[in-house]
């Protein structure tokens, strides 16, 4: 399924056209039912149309649906950031803006850092996804299919091992390559900041080693580095608390900040420092559709659900039942494919590995056209495409989440 109107650059991962959902579920144009198990990659925590976002939508629909803030400040993009002011969890005085994705959020760190340093080198980490745009592009620890053909890049970018106890790479080797670069490659002095991600999205739903995010957060203190976190997916409670990185007891300098943040609507932040946030020249930061009004409110009213009672509830929920099966296929031998369970929280990854250790980057390909044809729609990630992300909804029915684990379960173990 890709019409000629449509370019053929863009992947589709299931071939289906979607008409309505509602929370976990999704219909498509011929009337068959899913579960959804992709979230909009991680948009949709709250559920497809919560009823709540809607209402304030529609709402916001008959008040102003559109002002430049550059231009002429609205009340919602002035409520917004006043109410992320107070949601973030950092110790410190906060400021940020708006943008309409991810990737601009991240294209917009990047500026602010390089204004804020006078210094231009940026590194990330191997396995991490920033965006589509072309720094962001840069960002990525992944060439295919992200860089190729593009030609060069905004840069100075270098790239680090990412230390994980779900790819097996330990604090000591990351400490280690970081030694290597400084010594080797780059001048300490010339780095405007690091990009990392509290758990990868893109990468597989790995979760970074708590020991090595504390001492790189004291390396950037000594030698004036800007620490970006991208919390883009694992924001807004993915991880049973509002955002991941306070599990790792560090805190950012700036914060990106998208996908849930309002309930499907496209809108994004940074968030961080205030001496940062204004350390560009009048002008320097803004657009013309960044925090649209109708946005903004969709984000008022999916913040006003995220309680940390709420989050640590449906977080909870979530990863029992996904722990307590996995633990079952295991204790049960389901499929020889099934290897480890990657990721915290309900933010957790499926990884599928051949009998001698390879990527089964194949029978991943099998099971989501098998989970399909059920009624279940999964999500690939992984440098090889071998690792299932789960991101259902965080306020999925139990009875409708135990009815997608047990098309899961039957997938699986059909696998050859």
């Amino acid at each position: 399924m890709n019409p000629e109107s449509i370019s053929h650059s863009i992947s589709i991962v299931h071939p289906i056209t979607l008409s309505h959902g509602l929370n976990a579920e999704v219909w498509d144009t011929d009337g068959n039912r899913y579960i959804d198990f992709v979230g909009g990659i991680g948009v949709l925590n709250l559920g497809h149309c919560n009823p709540a976002v809607v209402e304030a939508i529609c709402t916001q629909a008959t008040r102003l649906i559109h002002s430049a803030f550059n231009a002429a400040p609205h009340a919602p993009y002035l409520q917004l950031m006043e109410r992320l002011s107070q949601f973030v969890p950092l110790s410190y005085p906060i400021a940020g803006m708006l943008t309409n994705s991810g990737a601009e959020a991240a294209e917009n760190a990047l500026k602010v850092a390089r204004g804020a340093t006078g210094k231009r080198a940026v590194i990330a980490f191997d396995g991490g996804f920033h965006g589509r745009t072309l720094a962001t592009l840069n960002l990525n620890g992944k060439v295919a299919p992200y860089k190729q053909r593009v030609g060069d890049l905004p840069g100075p970018v270098y790239h680090l091992p990412y230390p994980s106890a779900d790819n097996g790479v330990s604090c000591a080797e990351g400490l280690k390559a970081l030694e290597r670069l400084f010594s080797v490659e780059l001048a300490v002095e010339d780095v405007a900041a690091f990009i990392i991600e509290p758990v990868q999205g893109e990468g597989g739903f790995l979760a970074l080693d708590p020991t090595f995010a504390q001492a790189l957060r004291r390396f950037c203190d000594s030698h004036g580095i800007v620490l970006i976190v991208d919390e883009i997916q694992s924001g807004f409670g993915r991880t049973g608390q509002r955002f991941a990185f306070s599990r790792l007891g560090i805190e950012p300098d700036l914060l990106l900040l998208a996908k849930s943040i309002a309930g499907g609507m496209p809108l994004g932040a940074v968030v961080g420092r205030r001496e940062l946030l204004s350390a560009l020249p009048k002008g320097g930061l803004g657009g013309t559709y960044s925090g649209n009004p109708i946005a903004c409110a969709a984000a008022l009213a999916s913040l006003a659900q995220m309680s940390d009672d709420n989050l640590a509830t449906w977080g909870e929920r979530q990863e029992q039942a996904l722990l307590a099966r996995y633990s079952r296929w295991q204790a049960a031998g389901l499929s020889p494919f099934i290897g480890r369970l990657t990721g915290v929280g309900a933010m957790r990854g499926i990884e599928l590995i051949n009998p001698d250790g390879s990527p089964a980057t194949a029978q991943l390909s099998a099971l989501l056209d098998a989970a399909r044809a059920q009624g279940l729609l999964l999500m690939p990630s992984g440098k090889a495409r071998h690792i299932v992300r789960l991101l259902a909804p965080l306020t999925i029915e139990g009875k409708v989440l135990e009815e997608g684990l047990d098309i899961l379960e039957r997938c699986l173990a059909a696998l050859r």
